[in-house]
């Protein structure tokens, strides 16, 4: 009955995965020609294989097992090398699919078969083994969770990069980003002798005169008269006239952070190793390796991520001022989370580089349906606050590089804006990553994330969406005093739509756990109401080092299950998703509300008395048997 039980399980996982599978055989005659003497006892009879499937040239074939145990026997198990006697084909399922991939591979014209073992009889607890067979070879690949890697739109990619190696796009064309990042970030230095927060200062300045259309790398000539610096300083100036940036005192805010690049004598001086005065080299090596994603309106917010490798190679600045900027797929998962339309107005009053308005204005763009529309987009739907004038400056170059030149970004401090007068302003959308961890002391009690997470919702109309990213402590809420009133408050006043706890590695390197959290704003809580709570931890991204975190091929099968699940009611396991009503000292998050339903398997009792009779031994051993009642010789 279990086996049975088994067999079930990797079905539904296949149907999951829109794979069409026969049971013991194939469609494919010559598949099934092989098959004929394919027997695991190797008397040349049948061979009875769980499941086979094709997906484009690709054959698939299955082998369960009920016990976790029997999911693969190895005659070198430092090496991964298999054994491959009859028992072992017999008894475990990557070895007896293994056996049937390679008499596929031997007697077909397919020679890109997957063979996969699986061991368990439990959705959370399978164990799921893929190898790549050919007649003369098994290469055994990571052990994956679902079937997802072997659809039809994944199965190219998942052979590309985990059978032949290659290097994923997304790493190619990230890797390409952060070394030129770096060696920007060490010329900047060298050459310019700038300090960490003037470096992006530079880059942007530099960006927005290369726009002005009579401006050139080769009018950068070392004139002592008319210096480089004066010239690029010119050429930003006269593009920001160009693209009419409103109102005037906002130039002149920008203008003003830029007058480093005019009045720092070193930039504009020659430079014997260079044969050229820095700001000249600066700006050839932007022109090359940067201007051209700018211009071609990429998605990635490419200042952004250059902000932000500024910050990780400054020792920490950014994370002591409580700065962590957004992944660019996190900004684009708030605009779908809303439903993001065209004639939303959308308000971020802690912008940063402006990574939110950014996606904000793409996905509001690719809904437009002519250019009046657009034109209002940028003119009117997007809204920003920023405190520190040089992340200002940063974003209002990144939204003039982007064809906007006229967005409502202002230069101030949010929690002292009146949330009466913001909601004359009638946002619809509020979208907000604050800054972190700055009410430590009692002092800055008043700076916590829960209180930027209020202010925000009362600062919207009626009825606003609202998504913010915070550490995961946020959502608990027992910090202080201050901090379960401020959760009361939420309640009391606006509507928590749900809580998704986010991969510990979304924010790379900072050591954050961070959760997304949806509101609606200025609608009081309804006590029956149902909230979701989703453990997304497992996104579809992976770390890579030195890099970061890039997409697999699963991530956009897991985001498009995280949103049917949110926005169209689909039912998925409790371990993925809870519906729940909430109250203010709840944590909200899935870990507080998740049930696990399943009575542990005997492996699993096993495995914890070995565990904890072993952690006994080791204590007795090292004299501390008093922890149990035992008295030392």
């Amino acid at each position: 009955m279990s086996e049975k039980k088994t067999d079930i399980l990797i079905s539904k996982l296949l149907e999951k995965a829109n794979i069409d599978f026969e049971p013991n055989e194939s469609k494919i005659k010559e598949v099934n020609e092989a098959l004929k003497t394919a027997s695991k006892r190797g008397t040349g009879k049948k061979g009875f294989p769980e499941y086979v499937a094709q997906v484009k040239d690709f054959i698939i074939v299955i082998e369960d097992k009920k016990d976790l145990d029997k999911l693969a026997k190895y005659l070198d198990v430092e090496n991964s090398t298999l054994l491959m006697d009859i028992p072992s084909i017999e008894n475990y399922a990557i070895n007896g699919a293994v056996h049937y991939g390679n008499k596929i591979a031997s007697n077909t014209s397919f020679k890109k078969i997957f063979a996969i073992g699986c061991a368990g009889s439990e959705e959370n607890r399978i164990k799921i083994q893929p190898a790549f067979v050919t007649d003369k070879t098994v290469k055994l690949l990571p052990q994956i969770k679902d079937f997802e890697n072997f659809s039809d739109e994944n199965i190219e990619r998942y052979y590309n990069e985990k059978v032949l190696g290659n290097r994923p796009i997304e790493q190619v064309e990230l890797e390409d980003i952060l070394r030129q990042a770096q060696q920007l970030h060490e010329d900047l230095r060298n050459y310019g002798q700038l300090g960490e927060t003037e470096k992006p200062l530079v880059v942007s300045g530099i960006l927005l005169a290369l726009c002005y259309e009579t401006f050139s790398t080769n009018q950068l000539t070392c004139d002592s008269s008319y210096k480089d610096g004066q010239k690029i300083f010119n050429a930003l100036s006269h593009y920001m006239d160009k693209v009419k940036v409103e109102p005037g005192e906002k130039k002149e805010r920008v203008l003003q952070s830029f007058q480093l690049i005019k009045n720092r004598p070193v930039l504009s001086e020659m430079n014997e190793k260079l044969g050229k005065t820095p700001l000249r080299y600066y700006a050839e090596y932007l022109d090359s390796n940067i201007f051209t994603s700018i211009r071609n309106n990429t998605k990635e917010d490419v200042l952004g991520r250059f902000y932000g490798e500024f910050i990780s190679y400054s020792g920490g600045d950014g994370q002591s001022l409580g700065v962590v900027l957004t992944p660019k797929h996190i900004t684009e998962l708030f605009t779908e989370l809303v439903d993001l339309q065209p004639d939303d107005k959308v308000f971020d009053p802690c912008c940063g580089t402006g990574g939110f308005l950014i996606s904000a204005m793409n996905k509001m763009l690719e809904s437009a349906k002519n250019d009046s529309e657009k034109e209002k987009i940028k003119k009117n739907n997007l809204h920003g606050i920023e405190l520190r004038e040089d992340m200002y400056s940063i974003a209002t170059t990144n939204m003039i590089l982007r064809g906007d030149g006229k967005s409502n970004l202002l230069c101030a401090d949010f929690l002292k804006k009146d949330a009466e007068e913001l909601q004359k302003k009638e946002f619809t959308v509020g979208f907000m990553n604050p800054p972190y961890s700055q009410a430590k002391k009692k002092v800055t009690k008043e700076l916590s994330e829960l209180k930027f997470i209020c202010h925000l919702l009362d600062s919207l109309s009626i009825g606003a969406r609202c998504v913010v990213i915070v550490p995961q402590s946020t959502m608990v809420g027992s910090k202080s005093k201050e901090d379960a009133a401020d959760k009361q408050y939420i309640l009391d006043n606006h509507t928590l739509e749900g809580v998704i706890t986010l991969n510990p590695e979304t924010f790379y390197k900072v050591g954050t756990n961070p959760v997304i959290a949806v509101f609606t704003a200025r609608k009081p809580h309804p006590k029956d109401k149902l909230c979701k709570f989703v453990n997304f931890k497992d996104d579809g991204y992976e770390t890579f080092a030195h890099i970061g975190l890039l997409p697999t091929e699963r991530a956009e099968i897991r985001k498009k299950l995280l949103l049917d699940c949110w926005k169209q009611g689909k039912n998925a396991d409790n371990s993925f998703i809870v519906r729940t009503t909430v109250k203010a000292d709840d944590e909200w998050l899935h870990s507080f509300y998740y049930f696990n339903p399943e009575i542990p398997s005997e492996e699993d009792f096993e495995k914890t008395i070995a565990d904890y009779l072993t952690f006994e031994f080791s204590m007795i051993a090292h004299g501390k048997g008093y922890l149990f009642g035992i008295e030392n010789e």
